[in-house]
Formats: C-alpha cells, sequence, structure tokens
C-alpha cells in the first residue's frame, strides 16, 4: 500500500524527558511506515529552550499559525526543585503552553481519539464530547501582589488618547492579596468565532 503524501508539514514540537522517547515509537511504529511525514521541527525540551533564550516556544507559534496544525509533547515547566535539577538554567522559564495559546490567540480545542472498542462510561452517549477553552488573559495573564498594612487599591487605565479611567477597587483594614485580571475583546470575539466555525 502506498505511502499517504501530506502537502502542509505538521509543526512537529518535542518535548521533554520520556514523552521525547514515546513520540520517537510513536513516529518510528505508526505514522512512518504509513505517512510520507512533513514535519517542521522545534525542540521545546528544557536545555534549548535554555540554550534560545525560550525565542523557540514563540517561533513553534508563529509557524502554528502559519501552518495551522502542530503536535505537542509533554515539556517541562521549571519550578524551584528543577531549578536545582537543572543548574545550567539561566532562568525559570514560563510554561510553553501558556506562550503558544497567547501566540495563537488563546482557542484551545479538546477533541478525543475514539476508539471502537472503548466504550463511553455513560452508554447513551453516541459522540464525543469536544471542551473548548479560551486561554488568554484572565488568570493566565493575572498579576497579583501582596500588602501588609492598611490602605486602597486603585486599578487605572490610561487611553493612548490621555483620557484615565479610575475605579477603588478595595479598602483594605489590613494585610491584603490583590489579584489583576484581564481580557480583550479582540481575542474574546476570535474565541467565539473559532467555536462557532468548530461547530458548523
Amino acid at each position: 500500500m502506498p505511502k499517504i503524501t501530506m502537502t502542509t508539514p505538521l509543526v512537529e514540537m518535542d518535548g521533554d524527558e520520556m514523552t521525547r522517547v514515546l513520540w520517537q515509537l510513536i513516529k518510528d511504529q505508526l505514522i512512518l511506515p504509513h505517512v510520507d511525514l512533513k514535519t517542521e521541527y522545534y525542540d521545546l525540551g528544557l536545555l534549548h529552550r535554555n540554550e534560545t533564550q525560550d525565542q523557540v516556544t514563540i517561533d513553534a507559534a508563529n509557524a502554528t499559525v502559519k501552518y495551522g496544525v502542530a503536535v505537542k509533547c509533554a515539556t517541562i515547566t521549571p519550578n524551584r526543585q528543577r531549578m536545582e535539577e537543572y543548574p545550567q538554567l539561566t532562568e525559570m522559564w514560563k510554561s510553553p503552553n501558556a506562550t503558544i495559546r497567547a501566540i495563537l490567540d488563546g482557542t484551545v480545542f479538546r477533541a478525543p481519539i475514539t476508539i471502537d472498542s472503548i466504550k463511553p462510561t455513560v452508554r447513551t452517549w453516541e459522540k464525543p464530547i469536544t471542551i473548548a477553552r479560551h486561554a488568554y488573559g484572565d488568570i493566565y495573564k493575572a498579576s497579583e501582589f501582596v500588602t501588609d498594612e492598611p490602605g486602597e487599591c486603585i486599578m487605572t487605565f490610561k487611553g493612548e488618547s490621555g483620557a484615565e479611567k479610575t475605579v477603588i477597587i478595595h479598602k483594605a483594614n489590613g494585610p491584603a492579596i490583590w489579584l489583576g485580571q484581564h481580557n480583550t475583546d479582540s481575542s474574546i470575539r476570535s474565541f467565539a468565532r473559532a467555536c462557532f466555525e468548530y461547530a458548523t
């Protein structure tokens, strides 16, 4: 049987630790024997992200915007313990997923891979459930800080025109924790459009 020929490259985002091994096995045993695989490869392993100052993550996301499809392996988002494990790291790099989502305008669809031999727990479900996430802004781009005395927190927006809007968030009578979130109209509209297009 002839191999399936791809016309558009797939953005291939390699990952960390065992995912690198598993992804290679999947390609070697399940894909390459049947598909003339064309990929644009990006190594999102932690050490390579560190070497490129995380530019490789941005490049991979922009390639996904260009080609419209990508496969990403699991990656490490370093915490303090990982910083000790990888002493060569120059920075506690942010989650690659968050960086990629932001460049893709935050729209994420999680669609299951259905297999006839595996039946759903709820027997009356005949079609798979796809979950859409608007993973931009809100908690993903939030800023927070802690204060240790009474006072008031004020949020101010300064427009390019010079106009300002100010609102008092809260008057605290002691220590407090503050969290600021935002989203953009264009991102919300983009997510809504993607949902409707996916559903049609």
